[in-house]
């Protein structure tokens, strides 16, 4: 996605687009992952930056310390009177979008060439702003301020001066690429266990989830590095949960327990390969739903089987769009069981 001059102005947010309880004001579907200081929400306003940070630091973490913030997101974002506004193509306009190789200077670039167009489509509109819903409905906005997501998070910053903020821009469906993991662990690198880390997208569903997942996995490999006599003094950190053996449902079908052929294969290849997929698993259900433990919404692996199971009842052009989402979530679980057996290897090291 490169084309800002043609681009449409889409509303992140949208009716209906809180789908968890206690709700964070401004920031969609805030959560905590149990066990961690890992955080997942989807795109916050102006406010929610503050409302979601200031409940993660609490009454005991520094608003002066590190936090590290992952935007997981493709499309750039500005913000119209402390409403984030995203550019999409005009043909994917809607709550998912694939928008191809985006990388990260991608989308620094394109959000500098978003912010001018918005300024430009506002002034020749009598300083309003011509947009869209996610259900293509038209928006006609009076524009009071209109800033970057970059000027956002420096005016975040002001009260939250350790604040990091990384874009690793990834696919809804399709695994994150090599380069995107190896950014995730570059950022993570050094920092102390209990830092807090909170990752989002433009809802807190697919993509935001993945994310956690891969920092609950790094985080693991920190705890695991200083685990005999010092996790239990590190604040936010659930010891207990950590030290239970994690033991999947025998009783699961095979495909909620992820037995797919090319996983099966993986796992016989990696060394302790089955030690690898439980440790996926486990971090994968804590980032599901309740029904595995979780707070969240989406759950990877059974979300996989959720489809599979769908396929049969659809038509063929449903089935088509299916068959391609089931092999890129498939896909997705095979990289992150990669990942966890190189975590595993660096544990050991």
């Amino acid at each position: 996605m490169g084309d800002m001059a043609n681009a449409a102005c889409m509303a992140d947010g949208f009716d209906k687009i809180q789908k968890l309880p206690d709700p964070v004001p401004g920031c969609p579907n805030f959560r905590r992952v149990p066990g961690f200081k890992v955080y997942c929400c989807g795109q916050p306003t102006i406010a929610g930056f503050e409302a979601a940070l200031t409940k993660v630091c609490g009454d005991t973490y520094p608003k002066d310390g590190p936090i590290i913030w992952f935007n997981l997101r493709q499309e750039p974002d500005v913000y119209v009177n402390g409403e984030p506004i995203c550019a999409r193509p005009p043909n994917k306009i809607g709550e998912y979008a694939e928008l191809g190789d985006v990388t990260r200077d991608i989308a620094k670039s394109n959000e500098v060439e978003f912010l001018k167009q918005c300024e430009m489509r506002k002034n020749e509109n009598g300083g309003k702003l011509k947009a869209v819903d996610i259900n293509k409905k038209a928006l006609e906005i009076e524009v009071k301020e209109l800033k970057s997501l970059s000027q956002v998070i420096e005016g975040v910053k002001e009260k939250f001066p350790g604040l990091v903020h990384w874009r690793v821009p990834v696919c809804n469906s399709a695994a994150p690429l090599e380069n995107d993991f190896d950014i995730i662990v570059k950022t993570l690198t050094g920092t102390a266990i209990n830092t807090p880390v909170i990752v989002n997208d433009q809802v807190g569903l697919s993509r935001a989830t993945t994310g956690c997942v891969i920092a609950c996995l790094f985080k693991e490999l920190q705890i695991s590095a200083s685990f005999e006599g010092l996790v239990e003094t590190v604040p936010g950190v659930n010891a207990a949960l950590l030290k239970t053996k994690y033991v999947m449902n025998p009783e699961k079908d095979t495909l909620f327990r992820g037995e797919f052929e090319v996983v099966k294969e993986l796992v016989a290849t990696l060394k302790e390969g089955d030690k690898a997929k439980n440790k996926v698993d486990k971090i994968i259900d804590l980032n599901g739903t309740p029904k595995t433990g979780g707070t969240g919404i989406k759950q990877l692996r059974e979300n996989i089987a959720e489809s599979k199971l769908s396929y049969e009842i659809m038509d063929d052009a449903a089935q088509a769009f299916l068959k391609t989402k089931i092999m890129d979530n498939i896909q997705k679980y095979y990289y992150l069981i990669v990942f966890s057996a190189y975590i595993r290897e660096q544990a050991a090291a």
